[in-house]
């Protein structure tokens, strides 16, 4: 007998009336219409099953602390590092973790099961990593969070950065984060990406960093990362953040660098609700996007995922940790509403961030672990018109949250008595 089999649903790729059938925690089929024994048998009525939503790129450190110690009042870049700056003195360990499990409750809400955190390294109390690698424990049966060691500051800039760094990989962080654009010149900048990949190769770890987050074209962080990437045998294990300042370069040197981000391996994560609020706050009209070229790359082969990056912190008063409301944000920002394109922003929080993210077991085949989320919706674009609510979330066959089918109730003269949005 089988621990769970769904039936009737529809899959990502569009298949309808499928079934899927869990023993110990994996999928041991997909196949329409299978009828066989269950302990428990759910029908999706035709709604979406997807694998996971994952969010490569966070920060859970700040979270759900707007407003301590103040709120940013400008809402920049800029004075979002100076609260932050203003707030680690006073972080207490216990407050740090209360919060990030706060969130990580709402993750489970929202079907977000594997979220990749950076965690301020610059700091030689190192608080933030310890408080974020008990979460981590804490959160291992039903979330898996990967830690980046993350040099707010500068690894160079700051005092003791490199050790710190090391440190935070010595206890247990899982990758190699770096921000060398707030390094102190450019050159700079270009030895830290040397220096972190240098220390990734050597501890064989990946290395995601933050690379040109802001407006300056002549910010070119990210063709250092993918020439030290190749330099170091690093392809497919290296991430490049943000990449912002891509949209505003011309087109003849993005034409190069495009193909080498390709060639190297690298995968690129853009923040839609983010790179649209912070960047571009110095110009007047017209007034730049600021998101990375995402169409551009994906058509150049690179992995391109969406990161949800804060929620409630000194960067960003806003979110829900619903990645659906990224992707919602990304085929705006990147005028990606072809029905492909649109396709490919729900594939930017599910199975490219799985890929950029390195995880095992993700996905809705065979073999696969049986994690996967059923949605209010028909398809993958009505799931993103729609943010479509969660009907249920399973982690390796475990039901870890469900949610009542929305509808809402009509009290109109010859009118139906409820609509739930859908046509």
């Amino acid at each position: 007998m089988l621990d769970l089999l769904v039936t009737n649903a529809t899959l990502p790729d569009g298949r309808t009336g499928m079934s899927v059938a869990v023993q110990g925690g994996r999928i041991v089929d997909v196949t329409p219409g299978l009828a066989a024994s269950a302990a428990e048998t759910v029908d999706a009525g035709g709604c979406l099953l997807s694998p996971p939503f994952c969010d490569p790129h966070f920060h859970m450190d700040a979270t759900l602390s707007y407003g301590l110690p103040r709120v940013n009042e400008s809402g920049t870049l800029l004075e979002g590092i100076a609260v932050w700056g203003e707030l680690k003195p006073s972080l207490k360990a216990d407050d740090l973790i209360a919060r990030a499990l706060t969130y990580c409750d709402w993750a489970v809400a929202r079907g977000l099961l594997a979220i990749r955190s950076h965690v301020d390294t610059s700091d030689a109390s190192l608080l933030p990593v310890q408080a974020l690698l008990e979460v981590k424990k804490r959160v291992a049966p039903y979330i898996d969070l990967q830690l980046v060691a993350f040099p707010q500051d500068g690894v160079l800039r700051t005092a003791g950065g490199v050790d710190n760094l090391k440190r935070a990989l010595d206890l247990g962080v899982d990758v190699v984060g770096g921000i060398p654009h707030f390094e102190r010149t450019m050159s700079e900048g270009a030895a830290s990406v040397k220096l972190l990949c240098e220390i990734a190769a050597e501890r064989g770890k990946p290395v995601d960093m933050h690379c040109d987050e802001t407006d300056d074209p002549m910010s070119r962080h990210i063709e250092t990362l993918a020439f030290e990437a190749q330099r170091l045998g690093l392809q497919g294990r290296v991430n490049g953040s943000h990449c912002t300042s891509m949209h505003s370069m011309d087109n003849y040197y993005v034409s190069k660098l495009i193909p080498l981000i390709a060639e190297s391996g690298v995968s690129v994560v853009a923040n839609p609700l983010i790179n649209i609020t912070l960047q571009g706050r110095h110009d007047t009209y017209p007034k730049r996007r600021g998101m990375t070229r995402v169409p551009e790359l994906m058509a150049a082969g690179v992995d391109v995922a969406f990161g949800h990056d804060c929620v409630m912190d000194p960067w960003y008063g806003m979110g829900s940790a619903d990645m659906l409301e990224v992707a919602h944000m990304g085929l705006h920002v990147a005028q990606m509403t072809s029905q492909a394109g649109i396709r490919a922003c729900f594939d930017a929080v599910t199975v490219n961030a799985a890929k950029v993210m390195h995880l095992e077991g993700y996905g809705l085949a065979p073999g696969c672990d049986a994690s996967f989320v059923l949605l209010q919706a028909r398809d993958t674009i009505e799931a993103i018109r729609l943010r479509a609510n969660r009907l249920k979330v399973w982690k390796k066959g475990k039901l870890l949250s469900q949610t009542p089918e929305l509808a809402a109730r009509l009290h109109v003269d010859g009118r139906p008595s409820s609509v739930n949005f859908q046509v």
